[in-house]
């Protein structure tokens, strides 16, 4: 299996929306904005699925030492050999790579946020910075764009920590910043516990508004002469806002239970937002 390959097997198997948002790209973009997906994946695989954090740890420096290498020309994992190539045609920034890893090792360290300053630099680490990475391999005219990639990386980051408030308690993490639990009084007992309140819920319609801000803020950003360019992060914007709104309708049931579109939905909004442009 040569590096790209393994990327897109990679990409695949994961099920995640972001394969939905770069399926109509062209056969280079595809295999850039691939071969960074499946870095992502590799490192965040290594944080949800080794328990022993120190050999987690290692295993992010071993990561380091790899985009290290990926720029010194002598990567040796698949996706390191993909980076290499796709890094190059696409002037990625290695320490935009790192800062991502910095993103995952946060969730060995800590697994609470005082407040959303605090949890801001998380989502940036872990979802804008990809964003901005993905805003150069889509390519753009208007530096502008940029700013519409960090803001929808958090708009989806967020997504994610209410679509997984469930699935993170049960690793022992809680992402909603302490000062909301304690505006809205909800003890990160109820949570850990897996017990749904109004209280709750009135606090998830909080968050939940807080992504549309993000949403509503990131498309405000994007100018007219980049949207053709950087359609995928549309595609992706319509799928993570439609679940977002799912969940929303489902009155916040994220405790015991994982909202999802089904894939055909999926492939339904990516369609219809690619082709609307």
């Amino acid at each position: 299996m040569n590096p790209h390959d393994y990327c897109q097997d990679k990409a695949a198997k994961s099920g995640s929306s972001f394969y939905y948002s770069f399926m109509f790209l062209p056969p280079e973009r595809r295999r850039a904005i691939t071969a960074l997906y499946a870095f992502c994946r590799e490192v965040d695989d290594v944080v949800d699925e080794c328990h022993d954090p120190s050999l987690a740890q290692a295993k992010l420096d071993w990561w380091r030492q790899e985009v290290g290498r990926v720029f010194e020309g002598t990567p040796t994992h698949p996706v390191g050999h993909a980076l290499k190539e796709v890094g190059a045609r696409f002037s990625l920034p290695q320490e935009q790579l790192l800062e991502i890893i910095d993103g995952m090792a946060m969730d060995l360290a800590q697994t609470r946020y005082l407040d959303f300053k605090g949890l801001q630099l998380y989502c940036y680490r872990v979802a804008s910075v990809v964003g901005l990475l993905a805003a150069e391999i889509f390519g753009y005219q208007d530096r502008q764009t940029l700013k519409y990639a960090h803001d929808l990386g958090l708009a989806f980051q967020l997504t994610n920590i209410i679509r997984d408030v469930g699935e993170d308690a049960r690793r022992g993490r809680i992402y909603l910043p302490i000062e909301d639990l304690q505006r809205f009084n909800v003890p990160a007992k109820d949570i850990l516990e897996a017990r749904h309140s109004e209280a709750f819920r009135a606090l998830m319609a909080f968050q939940a508004e807080r992504a549309e801000s993000f949403y509503e803020q990131a498309f405000a950003h994007l100018p007219a002469v980049d949207r053709k360019a950087q359609r995928p992060g549309l595609v992706m914007a319509a799928i993570y806002r439609t679940l977002l709104r799912e969940i929303a309708a489902d009155g916040f049931q994220v405790l015991d239970r994982r909202t999802s579109l089904t894939p055909l939905r999926k492939v339904w909004l990516a369609g219809t937002t690619w082709f609307r442009g």
